[in-house]
């Protein structure tokens, strides 16, 4: 696995990270395999949240011991200096280390979140300071907002700047990519599936490799997919025109309006589970109507009890319609249950 710097840190990084979020879902015997897997074969940088439950616990127990050969990233929700203190703190100590290489400002997507965390008292005021004490070595920022985006990577404040960059989600290509370089800003690339959306591995990766200076980090938790990506980077990258006719095909199928499984929508008050729903449709076309129906019941049937309070919309990076989608997901759902079941059915 080929390293490279990050931007103009001094960080030296695999060519590919590690995204932590699906190790939340594995025992952490079986995460700490995964990562110590991903660490043999190469890689090097691990990104994770206070916000991801007990990742910063997992890799801490991975990597005891070997700290000096790891790159670690993580990140902070809070906008307030005090709770920020209290997530480092918390984050050094489940990570088993006294310093983060790099600490990422989390989701920065609203002008409100950007006078929070930059105005006195805030985050960036006690990030600093963190950085100042050796706790932090340098510090990132995170957004799913274009135009935010732009604004936080021309204040200079930061060295590192992450940010969904996928074929379908194109948009950093044309300004926040160039800039990014320009002020030798190391860019990560969150969301290289399209938040699950994007199934094919290999033309998402043959996209991303025409950026040979981001680092995509994509969300591992099995042995089989870190080798299944790493597998691409064996060869020289070309794109053909049958990858460029597919990338295409998923452009069309998904639109603007499809979920991207950040999850920052969830929990819902009323207990539906809006992720899997609204992933429905796309469930459906890449299965069939019986195996959807079937795989997708659970939370299929817990979306009527949403009551379109508006809290999903609100905490939507994307600033989906989520209960408008989710109802059109329910009915294309009851559809294909009365297909099934056929005339006469109860």
């Amino acid at each position: 696995m080929n390293r490279m710097k990050l931007g103009k840190t001094d960080l030296v990084v695999s060519e590919v990270g590690f995204g932590a979020i699906p190790i939340i879902r594995l025992e952490t015997p079986q995460a700490v395999a995964v990562l110590r897997h991903a660490f043999e074969r190469g890689i090097n940088f691990y990104d994770t949240a206070n916000a991801y439950r007990d990742s910063e616990e997992k890799i801490g127990a991975a990597f005891a011991g070997l700290r000096d050969q790891v790159v670690l990233a993580t990140k902070t929700l809070r906008r307030q200096g005090a709770e920020v203190r209290e997530h480092l703190e918390r984050s050094l100590r489940m990570l088993r280390t006294d310093y983060l290489d790099l600490y990422q400002l989390h989701q920065i997507a609203q002008e409100q979140d950007w006078e929070a965390v930059s105005g006195p008292g805030g985050a960036l005021e006690e990030a600093i300071r963190a950085r100042a004490a050796g706790k932090i070595r340098y510090l990132g920022v995170t957004s799913h907002s274009l135009p935010m985006a732009l604004k936080m990577l021309r204040t200079g404040l930061f060295d590192t700047i992450q940010f969904p960059f996928n074929f379908i989600e194109e948009g950093a290509a044309e300004e926040l990519l160039p800039a990014a370089r320009k002020l030798g800003m190391g860019f990560i690339v969150m969301k290289p599936f399209g938040g699950g959306a994007i199934d094919n591995a290999e033309v998402a990766f043959k996209f991303l490799r025409q950026h040979p200076d981001i680092v995509p980090i994509p969300g591992f938790e099995s042995t089989a997919q870190i080798d299944e990506v790493l597998g691409f980077y064996q060869a020289p990258n070309r794109v053909s025109d049958a990858d460029r006719a597919l990338m295409e095909r998923y452009r069309q199928e998904l639109g603007k309006r499809f979920c991207r499984r950040c999850e920052y929508c969830q929990p819902c008050p009323r207990g539906v589970m809006i992720t899997p729903a609204m992933g429905y449709r796309i469930v459906v076309n890449r299965m069939s109507p019986q195996v959807a129906t079937e795989f997708c019941k659970v939370p299929m049937e817990s979306v009527p009890q949403c009551n379109e309070c508006g809290a999903c919309i609100e905490r939507c990076p994307y600033q989906l319609p989520v209960p408008e989608i989710l109802k059109g997901h329910h009915e294309l759902y009851l559809r294909h249950r009365a297909e099934l079941e056929g005339p006469g059915s109860d």
